[in-house]
């Protein structure tokens, strides 16, 4: 346990940073939105891009870990819809929140999967990523929708993280290879992404209307990090993943939800302050319970 605190430490602490800076010193919300947009769209893409084209996979070898990503989020899918049938709960209340019990944030998946297992950590969390975002941001809208599917396709189809990982995978299924000269100046921007898009998600915490149903957020919140994290380390013991893989599906399992929920709730007409909130305090909840999650692993993987 000491040796998983000290490996996710500094992530987290580059959080704590990036929330007290925004906070506390000139850099406030506009220049974090600025650098939330230059990480979404370049450095990330770029950083999964590279990653899969420096480890290429075969396709038998990746089919059990992609099931085990998907099946993590079916769960919380299938348990978040379970909520709406709770006697009391508020309609706009449950529309806005269901998505933080099976979204996950992208930023602290990649940096940490890079911190478990290396490149080809990354390239691995790259094709649960790119198979299980189009799930996510289907579930999540289903309940906010107010009109049809179409918009949200073309938004899905231009999704940069989905369009650099299945670049990368057609890129490596046609044999290509990029020249030195692009490959390091690629990996050099890719490598400004994690400590970027860690603090810009450190810049986004607040506390919001929580009061407003507690336990509905009690349970979203029971789902997100007690839920499946047990169906994480279920999945990837079940179908015999190699070690490197299972402490990626486990980490993937046990994110905190993701910070561009609240930018969903908001832009269809939810309650913003309410998703606001879940964020907060799934992001302080992960701090503990992503270790816990892998020490559970660790302790089942023993002879």
């Amino acid at each position: 346990m000491p040796e998983l605190i000290a490996l996710l430490l500094p992530d987290f602490l580059l959080i704590v940073c990036g929330h007290l800076i925004c906070r506390y010193t000139a850099l406030h919300r506009p220049v974090w939105d600025g650098v939330e947009r230059l990480v979404y769209y370049l450095l990330f893409p770029t950083l999964l891009f590279i990653s899969i084209v420096r480890n290429p996979q075969s396709p038998g070898e990746l089919a059990p870990l992609a099931a085990s990503g998907v099946g993590v989020v079916l769960v919380g899918i299938g348990l978040a819809a379970l909520l709406r049938h709770w006697p009391g709960v508020d309609p706009r209340l449950y529309a806005s929140g269901a998505q933080t019990a099976f979204r996950f944030n992208s930023y602290v998946a990649l940096a940490l999967s890079e911190r478990l297992a290396g490149g080809a950590g990354l390239a691995w969390i790259g094709l649960i990523m790119s198979l299980c975002v189009p799930i996510v941001n289907v579930a999540a809208v289903w309940p906010l929708a107010r009109h049809g599917g179409q918009g949200l396709a073309r938004e899905l189809g231009r999704n940069p993280l989905i369009l650099a990982t299945v670049g990368g995978l057609v890129f490596n299924m046609l044999g290509l290879q990029l020249p030195e000269l692009v490959l390091n100046t690629a990996t050099r921007i890719g490598s400004a992404a994690l400590p970027l898009g860690l603090m810009a998600v450190g810049a986004g915490l607040r506390l919001g209307a929580l009061r407003e149903g507690p336990r509905l957020a009690a349970a979203l919140l029971t789902i997100r990090h007690a839920l499946l994290p047990l169906a994480g380390i279920a999945l990837a013991l079940a179908l015999r993943l190699p070690p490197g893989q299972q402490l990626v599906v486990v980490a993937f399992a046990a994110m905190p939800t993701a910070s561009s929920a609240y930018v969903l709730a908001v832009r269809m007409g939810g309650h913003g302050s309410y998703v606001a909130g879940l964020i907060t305090v799934s992001t302080v909840i992960g701090m503990v319970g992503l270790p816990l999650a892998l020490a559970a692993l660790q302790a089942l993987q023993a002879p």
